[in-house]
């Protein structure tokens, strides 16, 4: 389910791909490799449905093209004292596209060139969803902290 509720606009929309995944996973467990670890093989399942129903429920995606896609490396700073769900909050408020982007790059370990395959995009777009991402995720984390905390 929180891997759902990473993908989707709300719970209604969560538990409908969960239950779309589970099905997919009875309808398919004939196919698992048993000598493989089952943990990742239904994670793949939850998030190829997701993205799945993102497809076909978006009806005006929000991507956006840049020429040459700003390198994104450099410093990261690791937030402490902001819990779970505030966090899953905050994700939850970025525009679908970027939200998609961050989750299949930072949470599921994919290359640009994998999402922009699986979202039909450019490599280029897939970076720049992920850059807008993460500043707005930034200015959204130092709003959190600047009203609890006073900084």
């Amino acid at each position: 389910m929180s891997i759902c509720l990473r993908y989707v606009d709300n719970r209604d929309e969560a538990v409908e791909v969960l239950n779309d995944s589970f099905l997919k996973v009875f309808q398919n467990i004939k196919s698992f490799d048993q000598n493989k670890p089952f943990k990742p093989w239904f994670r793949r399942i939850v998030v190829n449905t997701a993205l799945n129903h993102i497809q076909k429920y978006s009806k005006h995606a929000n991507h956006q093209e840049l020429d040459n896609a700003l390198n994104i490396g450099g410093q990261e700073e690791i937030v402490t004292g902001i819990s779970y769900q505030e966090m899953l909050k905050v994700i939850r408020e970025l525009p679908q596209s970027y939200r998609t982007v961050f989750n299949l790059y930072v949470i599921e370990g994919y290359k640009h060139s994998d999402i922009a395959s699986l979202l039909d995009i450019s490599e280029g777009t897939s970076k720049s969803n992920l850059f807008k991402a993460k500043k707005y995720l930034k200015q959204a984390v130092s709003k959190i902290f600047n009203e609890d905390y006073g900084k």
